[in-house]
């Protein structure tokens, strides 16, 4: 059995994959957590997807993270969280102060509008380690690391045999999961797969101890009218990571090349300092960008790849990858184990529900 790529959905189905005693390659071109799963936010909701497809997704990987947090025995910043809306301006304060009792760190400019969630229905990890958790837990169990560029899925009589490396070496397996992120999307030539893109994102990473676990979500206009909205995710590691400034830069041909902006990191650090005077005087420790994995619906893409007995895709989890990793690699063990999956309802992101990429 081999997974294609060492991020967090990849490293979640190696993991439950691993769990049922069969035996895992992870095949990945870079390192573990190299792109967006060591990059982003981490954060957790509950019911943030009710309403939609991806909603019992999410809540049964909500559950999963708190039960993952005890089984796999380490600590990677898993915790219950508070979390809050704020409005705030690059410049001038917004008057009537805070609508809501707001955490007394909360003491610049910005107001504090509303709670979106408590501890009961809000959480984080920090992402980067989070996945490398997953996999340590799947190798403990026998799964394997392969370091190597997948350039194609290798078939026999319409079913797979493996995959063919760029290095021209060919990994035998009887079954395959694509869990590259936004590069799955450069198979579907090779595959009847949909259109898989990156959308790019910035964030900057603050060193600020003694933050309280609260999660922040900003309204925030810059001083030329640019509406965005930043959001702050305070870890115990004694760090402050924010996010929040979109790019429509074309995805590279690797993680490697993957460009930092500087002046967008400087904005989300500004915005961060104007909510909290900790955050203002916090000195910049990263700045990083990494693209997210969307599909043309919004929805991810889980299940077999149509016309390829074997093959199988988990990627385009848009901004909930690393709340609906766990989820999502247990049902796609299910499905390659079982042959359904019974712990998710997959139907809905079924691959052959979209055309095919041309």
């Amino acid at each position: 059995m081999l997974v294609c790529g060492a991020g967090v959905v990849g490293a979640s189905v190696a993991y439950f994959l691993a769990r049922r005693g069969i035996a895992v390659t992870v095949v990945e071109r870079s390192g573990v957590a190299c792109a967006a799963s060591g990059k982003s936010g981490g954060f957790l909701a509950l019911d943030w997807c009710d309403g939609s497809p991806l909603g019992p997704l999410a809540r049964a990987s909500f559950a999963l993270h708190a039960e993952l947090a005890k089984e796999l025995g380490t600590d990677y910043g898993y915790r219950r969280m508070d979390t809050f809306m704020l409005a705030a301006r690059e410049r001038g304060a917004l008057t009537g102060g805070h609508r809501v009792a707001a955490p007394p760190w909360l003491d610049g400019s910005g107001v504090v509008t509303a709670t979106l969630g408590s501890t009961e229905t809000t959480a984080q990890v920090t992402p980067a380690r989070f996945t490398g958790a997953l996999l340590d837990a799947a190798q403990a169990r026998g799964a394997k690391l392969h370091i190597g560029v997948v350039g194609d899925v290798a078939r026999r009589d319409g079913a797979v045999a493996g995959v063919m490396t760029a290095d021209g070496q060919t990994l035998d397996g009887d079954a395959v999961v694509l869990a590259m992120g936004p590069w799955t999307g450069r198979m579907a030539a090779r595959l009847s797969l949909p259109r898989v893109y990156g959308l790019k994102g910035y964030s900057v990473t603050l060193a600020a101890p003694d933050v309280p676990a609260h999660a922040l979500f900003v309204d925030y206009r810059t001083s030329d009218g640019r509406a965005l909205e930043p959001e702050i995710f305070p870890r115990p590691e004694g760090e402050v990571y924010v996010c929040g400034m979109a790019d429509p830069a074309p995805l590279p041909e690797s993680p490697e090349l993957v460009e930092v902006n500087e002046g967008s990191c400087a904005v989300l650090a500004r915005a961060a300092g104007r909510v909290s005077t900790a955050l203002a005087q916090a000195r910049i420790v990263r700045r990083q960008a990494c693209y997210r994995p969307v599909t043309d619906d919004g929805l991810p893409l889980i299940g077999r790849v149509p016309g390829v007995r074997g093959a199988y895709v988990a990627t385009g989890h848009g901004p909930w990858g690393i709340l609906n990793a766990p989820a999502t690699g247990l049902a796609l063990a299910e499905l390659v184990a079982e042959g359904e999956a019974s712990s998710v309802d997959l139907r809905a992101f079924d691959p052959a529900r979209l055309r095919a990429a041309r």
